[in-house]
């Protein structure tokens, strides 16, 4: 009898995404191929202690389950007691936001030497941040709305002009975007056009980071693509976002199952709009060094039909209403066979890093 690849699913985490973390580990858990892999539950819990697989199962059944951090620091120091678990082949982390998805713990996967599915070290760390990303977007010849970032000690300094809204309206209009550089799921991000709406924007975006992007808003239609693979990655269709409620695509639109938006797959859109979102996207997705998956967001602007692109997102949602599993099952790989096809990627980026390194042995 044949032995299953042993795999490490790892959600959760301390971050503002918690909740789509582990809505995302409880599909993926039901989705996987059972006949190729043993899944290893590995919950990291809110407050960022590593649970025990017992506590992991209960979580993935009941989303409200809690347990007690015997540990006096919030965070997920212990997180190092992966290495205790050498029986895992591969790591398959969900786990959105910070430390989860900017690199830091895809950093752990390479000190343990161990393959892990999505993005590496460099390309989760870039794409987290959203001025690098639109820094590196430029570099290849796609449009991004422009912006100013302002840093904490700017920030701190009451007669800086990056937070005086008249002197910002001057260079970006004074329809904007307020958004923490390092934050994913719309978390923080405000939509201003007015002096106080500005300040408080500022003030909020802050509690998430110690960047923050002030952008001109984009009018238009939100459409989506999504990536898949390593050297000769494929793009899947287009998505669009349809919001009834006229406002910008929010965390609570983005997971509330009760949300007036609706992801309309595939985006009635022309046919060459279609087919420069996606080459937009590879070009975004090679920029950036990604590798395994991301989904790559941008706008279709109202006045003139430029795609301008929005963020490319290395981690997205794999609950049942995102947009990533559904882009590709239009595209004729079902979910279960996505993340078999994301588990073999990781295991085949792993395989030849190893060549690398022997070659100077």
């Amino acid at each position: 009898m044949t032995r299953k690849t042993q795999v490490g699913l790892i959600f959760g985490g301390n971050s503002s995404e918690y909740e789509v973390s582990i809505m995302s580990g409880h599909n993926i858990y039901n989705a996987i191929d059972k006949d190729k892999f043993d899944v290893c539950p590995i919950w990291i819990t809110n407050d960022g202690y590593l649970a025990s697989k017992e506590d992991s199962f209960k979580v993935l059944e009941d989303p409200k389950y809690t347990v007690e951090n015997p540990h006096k620091v919030a965070n997920i120091s212990n997180l190092i007691e992966l290495a205790d678990l050498p029986e895992i082949d591969v790591f398959f982390p969900i786990v959105h936001g910070n430390l989860g998805e900017d690199g830091c713990l895809q950093g752990l996967f390479r000190i343990l030497d161990k393959p892990f599915v999505g993005d590496d070290v460099l390309a989760s760390a870039v794409t987290m941040d959203k001025e690098f990303t639109k820094i590196l977007a430029q570099r290849v010849g796609v449009p991004v709305a422009d912006w100013i970032s302002i840093k904490r000690f700017e920030y701190e300094d009451a007669n800086n002009d990056k937070r005086n809204y008249a002197k910002v309206s001057e260079k970006l209009g004074g329809d904007l975007f307020v958004k923490p550089s390092n934050q994913g799921s719309s978390v923080g991000v405000h939509h201003v056009t007015n002096e106080q709406e500005f300040n408080d924007a500022l003030e909020d975006a802050f509690r998430y980071d110690d960047k923050v992007l002030i952008e001109e808003t984009i009018h238009g239609t939100e459409v989506e693509t999504a990536v898949l693979g390593n050297d000769k990655p494929i793009v899947s269709g287009v998505g669009q976002i349809i919001n009834a409620e006229g406002t910008f695509y929010s965390y609570e639109n983005k997971y509330d199952d009760d949300s007036t938006t609706m992801l309309q797959i595939p985006a009635d859109l022309p046919a060459d709009i279609t087919e420069k979102v996606r080459s937009n996207a590879l070009k975004v997705y090679q920029a950036t060094e990604c590798s395994g998956l991301s989904r790559v967001d941008s706008t279709l602007r109202e006045s003139d039909h430029q795609l301008i692109l929005t963020e490319i997102n290395a981690l997205p949602g794999f609950t049942n209403i995102s947009m990533y599993p559904k882009l590709f099952e239009e595209a004729g790989i079902p979910y279960s066979e996505l993340i078999t096809r994301l588990i073999e990627y990781a295991q085949e980026r792993h395989e030849h890093k190893k060549t690398l390194l022997h070659k100077h042995d």
